[in-house]
């Protein structure tokens, strides 16, 4: 396991294999200090400065709250590669035989456990003491574990649903699934639930792979892309899409903001600044890499969330 030191200066296999370098590069440690904290500056002073600023948040702001990823190197998915392989298969199961779907949903165990029980990470409420502020106008997370929600964040776009909520196949209205005694519906066998609203079929709010994204979810995620002068990424490898493209969008459409805001649709102010991306997460990811995104900062988000929070609000007192 690289330490963070290590992986920030990317010289883990030569520490190994030479002292001298090891120790040349404990020397070297207290120098990436500052930058680190150069970058939480800048990231404060964008956040003040910006005028519609949104989040995107990944699995990677949820691991703190005990939530295991998928693809990280301890991932679900890493570990055990069929889980994977069957959550490709889940909808098209569903639309085979909703009712044998809603039995084995309901007599196994689900990749993060009782879900209710977690509880949100000192990252989830530095994203909500932002939007207190005033400066985060928007969440929009591919996480469905509700820990946003329960943190508090007002606005929130669930991305991929809510592993908490059950959803109309046929009229999209969503429910808690407090509302249903489904263990009950399952011994009386009168699987699958039904909507209150049209009677259609429910399944779980959580959006599975094949399935399409919400169309209020997707006009919602994309409104709010075209309006941001600021986007902060949080915890997300940015490799699933159709959520990886926001970004993109984001960094291509620097006009688009403008025309949204005003109706007009076209480019009307050709001074208009491009979108700040800012990546907070534990790993580069294809936005680095890419150039999508302006920055990284390097590490966990519980530990830099808040402190951008402190430099924030320091600047404002």
């Amino acid at each position: 396991m690289q330490s963070d030191d290590a992986a920030h200066l990317g010289t883990w296999h030569n520490q190994r294999r030479n002292p001298l370098m090891h120790e040349r590069m404990l020397t070297l440690v207290p120098k990436a200090q500052p930058q680190m904290e150069d970058l939480i500056q800048k990231a404060a002073r964008d956040l003040a400065r910006s005028e519609y600023a949104i989040a995107l948040t990944g699995a990677g702001i949820s691991t703190e709250s005990g939530i295991r990823d998928f693809r990280g190197p301890s991932g679900i998915w890493t570990k055990d590669p069929s889980a994977e392989r069957r959550a490709y298969q889940s909808y098209e199961r569903f639309l085979e035989d909703p009712r044998e779907w809603w039995k084995e949903r309901l007599t196994s165990k689900g990749p993060f456990g009782d879900v209710e029980k977690l509880e949100p990470n000192s990252g989830h409420h530095a994203l909500v003491e932002l939007e207190r502020l005033g400066i985060l106008k928007c969440v929009i997370t591919q996480n469905i574990d509700g820990l946003h929600e329960k943190a508090g964040t007002k606005n929130l776009v669930e991305y991929h649903g809510s592993a908490l909520k059950l959803r109309c196949t046929l009229c999209s209205s969503r429910f808690g699934r407090d509302q249903f005694d489904l263990y009950r519906l399952m011994r009386d066998d009168r699987l699958p639930p039904l909507c209150p609203t049209c009677g259609g079929i429910l399944k779980t709010d959580s959006v599975a792979f094949g399935e399409p994204i919400p169309s209020d979810v997707s006009r919602r995620s994309l409104e709010e892309t075209w309006k941001c002068d600021l986007m902060l990424i949080c915890g997300t490898s940015a490799v699933v899409y159709p959520f990886a493209q926001l970004p993109r969008i984001a960094r291509e459409n620097k006009f688009a903001r403008k025309g949204m805001m005003t109706g007009s649709g076209s480019p009307a102010d050709e001074n208009l600044e491009p979108v700040t991306i800012i990546e907070v997460n534990a790993e580069p990811t294809p936005l680095t890499r890419e150039g999508v995104s302006d920055y990284l900062i390097q590490g966990k988000t519980g530990e830099i969330l808040p402190k951008i929070v402190e430099r924030v609000k320091s600047r404002d007192s």
